[in-house]
């Protein structure tokens, strides 16, 4: 697969280059991969989804949602660009109880009946849980093919987008299945943007506030001075829709907070794609978080529950002197005014966040990992299970409560 061949002529040093179009990652273990953002990527007359198209075979899925919003022009696109016969295009349904083993086999039926082989290529339109899924059969399927993602969702183009990481959930637990495929080309347009639900909004909001709390007080500040980034007005984010909008202006705000967030997230995975080093700063908001959405049956969108975790482990850095009240604070207005919830009554008992933290422990080779806040912009980890004591947690989960309770941000 072209993302992951040795460049053995010129091999650029390791790291993140950006540019105009996007960025360039190379790791140290000799996987590259580039992550393209850039507008009209549906145009029948961009070229940039069908150079990395080829000349191969494509079976496409795309979410119900996207198919209504943009099953048309992609059709459209593919007849441009694919020679006839060489493509076809799937439905299939999204959310977290569709991101399965059985999902990902059904993709690889469908995929078998379609006449894909070695050589040919799977595409996924859509949000995160499509990349995830597609991304993982493409992993398995004829012992790993190629996929390209476009992402329309803010949490697909900041945060899954990004990466290297497929997965499904299994065995009551998320993401329990999974490998480590980069893409052969992710696509990020910001027009996709315009029309998401305000809640999809703050879903990724959430994890742009999780780069900054560790990484970046700039970017903390111009979420403070603008909370509503990427809502339109006039009621123009409630639809259902994984983005429309094709003709929307971006500002120079939008695109200098999905840039960093980009940015600072490759930056973040280089040096450790495949996670052989389990102490991540990356998983701040992702200790507690996996508890709180399948405990709750996945009430919560997977933001929501990243804020409450973000939310519980500002309070734990308070009240184990790691972090001041300000920061504490900070974190917690800036995730209730863009909307987010920090505190969820059915979740966030000491028995279930006990759990979560036996949980990730032993997920984590037996150390916990947990990442908090030290300041705004730089964060540490805590790494035995007994330096979060019980009455600590139950003081911090006290304090959440207070603050779910306030109506006023």
């Amino acid at each position: 697969m072209t993302s992951q061949v040795l460049d053995r002529v010129g091999h650029p040093p390791a790291g993140v280059r950006e540019d105009s179009g996007g960025f360039d990652l190379s790791a140290p273990d000799g996987i590259r991969y580039r992550v393209d953002l850039g507008s009209g990527v549906l145009d029948p007359d961009n070229t940039l989804l069908a150079g990395h198209l080829g000349e191969r075979r494509v079976v496409a899925f795309v979410s119900r949602t996207v198919d209504r919003l943009y099953g048309d022009r992609l059709r459209a696109y593919l007849e441009a660009h694919v020679r006839p016969g060489q493509w076809s295009l799937h439905v299939i349904p999204t959310g977290e109880h569709h991101k399965t083993l059985a999902a990902v086999e059904h993709v690889c039926a469908l995929a078998k009946a379609d006449g894909l082989d070695r050589h040919g290529v799977m595409l996924a339109v859509g949000g995160g849980i499509v990349a995830d899924v597609i991304g993982f059969a493409a992993s398995i399927y004829a012992r790993g093919i190629r996929y390209i993602k476009v992402n329309t969702t803010l949490v697909g183009q900041v945060d899954v987008g990004v990466g290297v990481k497929t997965g499904v959930n299994a065995l009551r637990t998320k993401n329990m299945f999974g490998a480590y495929h980069p893409a052969h080309a992710s696509l990020n347009d910001p027009a996709f943007l315009a029309t998401l639900p305000h809640r999809e909004i703050r879903c990724g909001l959430a994890e742009i506030v999780k780069m900054a709390v560790i990484l970046d007080e700039d970017l903390f500040q111009a979420l403070e001075r603008h909370p509503d980034a990427f809502r339109r007005p006039h009621g123009a984010g409630d639809g259902d829709g994984d983005g429309d909008g094709a003709h929307h202006s971006h500002g120079e705000l939008e695109t200098y907070i999905l840039r960093t967030s980009m940015r600072l997230m490759m930056e973040e995975l280089c040096p450790n794609l495949r996670e052989h080093e389990l102490a991540r700063l990356v998983d701040f908001g992702h200790t507690f978080s996996p508890v709180v959405e399948t405990a709750g049956d996945h009430r919560l969108e997977h933001g929501e529950a990243v804020a409450v975790d973000m939310a519980l482990s500002a309070h734990l850095a308070r009240l184990l002197g790691l972090a001041d009240e300000e920061t504490c604070d900070r974190v917690v207005r800036l995730l209730r005014r863009i909307g987010l919830p920090v505190f969820d009554a059915s979740t966030c008992t000491p028995e279930l966040m006990t759990q979560a933290l036996r949980a990730s422990w032993q997920r984590r080779g037996r150390k916990l990992h947990l990442v908090v806040p030290t300041g705004i912009g730089k964060a540490a980890f805590v790494e035995e299970l007994e330096d979060v004591p019980a009455d600590v947690l139950a003081a911090a989960l006290t304090a959440l409560a207070a603050d779910g309770g306030r109506r006023d941000a």
